[in-house]
Parts: structure tokens; C-alpha cells; sequence
């Protein structure tokens, strides 16, 4: 006879059990399993020492200004950039030391028509851009053959406050593109995902918030050289650290196109990833014994950059339900974090601002396709290969777009982050004593104190000190990871400071 399979789950306890469907018969292992279940299966969970204190992480209220300039965000104005850019015909890094190019083709062609969107943009505020070019000449190395000029194109929105002009939050996206060759410059490479849709984000950016003041700074970056070794990223952070930028966070924008290739079922149009380094790779030995020691290898300034991000799409991206009551924990759109640096076998400008130090994360859509990166343009045995417009979703890069932004206003509104956040470990208890130092600047109204449970991802109760720099909660500090930020009147967040042991 025929057999069935049954599954049925019982808490902590997966079981599926072959039987003979005969009356009865199948239940007597279902009874004997709940004869022999030990207690706990049954019992109601136990009350936390999470819960000890505080309440669940509240959703950020909005701010009237932010909202409104993301709604000035256009899919228009995106397509319009990555189309000419893509008119540029190939933007290989390469091109600029060529003299025989069709005009107004190549990457320095390209180059100068980004410095003059951002001039635009500054014209259109009163001038309150600062456009700079970093131009340098690249030394030979594996993808650069000769002595190569390489041009980054930067607007900084400089912030209000004067003890924070230094504070800076950056976003970057690459506009070189390549083909299959990296040493091509002539073919077609008209990288309109990989980065056109990045360098789109960073420059509707700049658009829609330099209408806009901030106490921190903000700067809008594309760079070059991304194809052949992140050589413009790299000059460029090297140059922040030189000129003493102390840049808080950095979004990275790299093959956000949301890929439409017609039959594609994987792609999910509600989602973009946020890749970002656990241990920061400027890590010393002695640092990496505390960071193994406090179990804090998911709480890097890189991966609380990505918590923010996550919690900042929850107060711009809600969801409102058939009743007309907000669903706070779902979102239209959303980042998911990804707990790498960057994907296999790839890598991102962000990693040049890791390098040196700087908190960075990578967005990408959720589902890369390659037949349209790093492809010559052709059709072979009826697929399409080549990074072409039409395989771009204008409408899912204004979402990334409005992430960004969000994001970027957000932090650049905040107080400046807690400075010496400290725990003390001077006594075994089963309390948890925090103090900190205010941040630079504008004073905050009030810190949090977040906390999260060793194994989870994102901060699930808070605290305020209510002006206070040192609190002591009844929660126990083996338990828990906790964070401290600062907060202002309007509700805007800083980033969380993780604490370091006292004694």
C-alpha cells in the first residue's frame, strides 16, 4: 500500500513520520511523544533579563524636511544621467590618456560633464556646493599599463555647525565602466548598472539635498578607476585622512540598477543588500584580543553604519495596513544586511575607505546578473550579453536613491556620536554600568542606550539617560551587546557607540 508522510513541529523538535493510513495507527508516536516530552516543551518562555529594563526599540519619527526632499527624488532625472552616461560610449579609465577618441566619448569626457551636473546643482542653492576635481597620475600596475590621469569629482555640502564642519558623511559611486577587456577602451562598455546606477544615486543625491542644511557634513562623490583597481577611491581616502577628514560613514554604490532582464524570476525589487567588514580590517592584534574577548566581531563602526541604515528605512519606507495602521517592522523597501565585506571573488570602493579607517558599507541590488557586467555587447545563442539601459529599474534606483538620502540627512542631523563609551567591569554583578562623554557640537537632548541579545542582529531594546552621561540598568553585560547614541530634540539618531570594558 501507498504510504504517506506526515510532518509536524513541535517547539526545539522536528519530527515526519512514514505510516500506514489505517485508523489510528498513526497517532500512537504522536502520543508517546507527548507522554515522554520533557517539561520545557510545554512551558511558557521564561521572562528575559533582556527585559529587565527599557522598552523594544522605537521606530525614529520622520522629519517633515527629509520626507519632503525625498519625494523630490526622480526616476526621470536618474534615467537621464545613466543614459548619458552611457553616451559617453566607454568609459574605461583607460581612455583618458587616449587622443584619437570620437568627441565627447571617454572617461575624461565623462569626467568633465559630472563636475558641471554638480556645478549646476551648486548654481541652483546659492552656491552651496564645493566642487573639487582630485586629479593624479596613476603609476603602472597589473590594469594600468602606463602612467594613467585619473579624475575624481566631489561636491561638499558643508555642515552648520562649526565644531562639526570635519564630521562628514559621504556617499560614492564609480563612473568608469569595462567591458570584457580591461585594457579596452574603444569597444562599447556602456555601464549603465555597473556604475552608471551608482554615480546616478550619489549625484540625485546631491541634488535633493543641498536644498537642504545639516549641523555635519556632506559630500557627494563620484570616482574613477573603480574597473582597474579601486584607484580613485583609494587616492581619495588616502587624501581624506591627509586633510583630516573625519568621515563617520561612507555609502557605497555599486550595480543598484535592480537588473529587469526579461524572464528573470530571482531579482527582488524590495530588497538591497548592505555588505560591511565585521572586524575592521585596520584591526591591530592587541585591538582583535578585545574585539574576540567582548565577542563584538558584528558591532564594527562599518556594521553599525548598516544598522542605521536598516533602521532608517523603517521610518522612511513604511508600510500602512488595511486598517490604516502602520506596520513598523515591514517596509516597502528595505536593506538587508549582509554580514561580509563583499561578495566572492569582487570588490567595492568602500574597501579603499576601510582601509584607512573609515566606517563604509557597499549597497548592491539583491541579484546580480553577469551576463551584463564586465560583458563585450553581443547576442550568443539568443542571450543578450552587455551592461545596456534597458536592463536597468530607473524606478527601483530611486529607491536606493531615497535610502541614501535618507540615511545621509539623517546622520548629518544627528548630535555627534557619544565619545568614550564605557562599561564597567570592575565587579561581578548582574548589572550593567555605561558613561560616555558628549560628542563635539551641538549638545544632545537626550542619549540611548540600546541592546541586543549576543545573538542577534539588530538592537531590540533602549534606555534614555534623560541628559545624563552614565546610566545603570539591571541587565547583565554577558548577556547583551549594548550601544550608546545621541539624540535631539527632532528624534534624529546618531550612530551607536559600542562600549569598552573599564576596571
Amino acid at each position: 500500500m501507498k504510504k504517506s508522510r506526515v510532518g509536524f513541529r513541535i517547539p526545539h523538535v522536528s519530527i515526519s513520520h512514514y505510516w500506514n493510513p489505517r485508523p489510528g495507527i498513526w497517532l500512537l508516536p504522536l502520543a508517546a511523544l507527548l507522554v515522554t516530552s520533557p517539561a520545557y516543551l510545554h512551558a511558557d518562555p521564561p521572562s528575559r533579563d533582556l527585559d529587565a529594563a527599557g522598552h523594544p526599540v522605537a521606530i525614529a519619527p520622520v522629519d517633515p524636511a527629509i520626507r519632503q526632499a525625498l519625494s523630490q527624488v526622480s526616476a526621470l532625472e536618474i534615467r537621464r544621467t545613466i543614459e548619458k552616461l552611457v553616451s559617453f560610449g566607454n568609459r574605461n579609465t583607460l581612455s583618458s590618456m587616449e587622443t584619437g577618441l570620437p568627441a565627447n566619448t571617454g572617461a575624461a569626457a565623462a569626467a568633465d560633464w559630472l563636475e558641471g551636473e554638480l556645478q549646476r546643482f551648486s548654481a541652483q542653492c546659492g552656491n552651496c556646493l564645493e566642487v573639487k576635481r582630485d586629479t593624479f597620475t596613476e603609476t603602472p600596475q597589473s590594469r594600468i599599463p602606463r602612467p594613467t590621469v585619473i579624475t575624481n569629482i566631489y561636491a561638499i555640502l558643508r555642515g552648520t555647525d562649526p565644531a562639526r564642519t570635519k564630521e562628514i558623511y559621504l556617499v560614492s559611486g564609480h563612473y568608469d565602466s569595462r567591458n570584457t577587456d580591461t585594457l579596452d577602451t574603444r569597444k562599447a562598455a556602456p555601464g549603465a548598472n555597473d556604475d552608471a546606477s551608482g554615480t546616478a544615486v550619489s549625484l540625485e543625491c546631491a541634488r535633493v539635498l543641498s536644498r537642504l542644511k545639516f549641523p555635519a557634513t556632506v559630500v557627494f562623490a563620484v570616482v574613477d578607476g573603480e574597473e582597474q583597481g579601486l584607484n580613485g577611491s583609494r587616492h581619495l581616502a588616502k587624501l581624506a585622512k591627509a586633510e583630516g577628514w573625519q568621515i563617520r560613514g561612507v555609502l557605497n554604490n555599486d550595480i543598484v540598477g535592480g537588473d529587469t532582464t526579461p524572464g528573470s524570476t530571482q531579482q527582488q525589487k524590495s530588497l538591497v543588500r548592505v555588505f560591511s567588514e565585521g572586524v575592521p580590517v585596520t584591526t591591530t592584534p592587541e585591538q582583535l584580543k578585545g574585539i574576540q574577548t567582548l565577542g563584538s566581531e558584528n558591532d564594527s563602526p562599518s556594521r553599525e553604519l548598516a544598522r542605521a541604515t536598516v533602521e532608517v528605512a523603517r521610518s522612511y519606507f513604511r508600510v500602512v495596513n488595511q486598517s490604516g495602521d502602520i506596520a513598523y517592522r515591514s517596509t516597502s523597501f528595505r536593506p538587508v544586511m549582509e554580514y561580509r565585506r563583499d561578495r566572492f571573488l569582487r570588490g567595492g570602493d568602500h574597501t579603499s575607505f576601510n582601509q584607512e579607517g573609515y566606517a563604509a558599507v557597499r549597497l548592491t541590488e539583491w541579484r546580480e546578473n553577469f551576463d551584463h557586467q564586465h560583458q563585450d555587447v553581443r547576442t550568443e545563442n539568443g542571450v543578450e550579453y552587455g551592461d545596456l539601459a534597458r536592463f536597468v529599474d530607473y524606478d527601483y534606483v530611486a529607491n536606493v536613491t531615497r535610502l541614501n538620502a535618507a540615511t545621509l540627512a539623517t546622520l548629518a542631523s544627528a548630535p555627534a556620536p557619544p565619545d568614550e563609551v564605557k562599561i564597567s567591569t570592575k565587579n561581578l554583578d548582574n548589572n550593567s554600568t555605561l558613561s560616555w562623554k558628549p560628542g563635539p557640537g551641538m549638545a544632545a537632548k537626550s542619549y540611548e542606550i540600546v541592546w541586543r541579545e549576543t545573538s542577534e542582529a539588530e538592537w531590540q531594546r533602549a534606555a534614555a539617560s534623560n541628559g545624563a552621561t552614565t546610566i545603570t540598568l539591571p541587565v547583565s553585560k554577558d548577556n547583551v551587546i549594548f550601544g550608546v547614541r545621541a539624540v535631539d530634540a527632532a528624534g534624529h539618531r546618531s550612530l551607536a557607540v559600542l562600549p569598552t570594558p573599564e576596571r
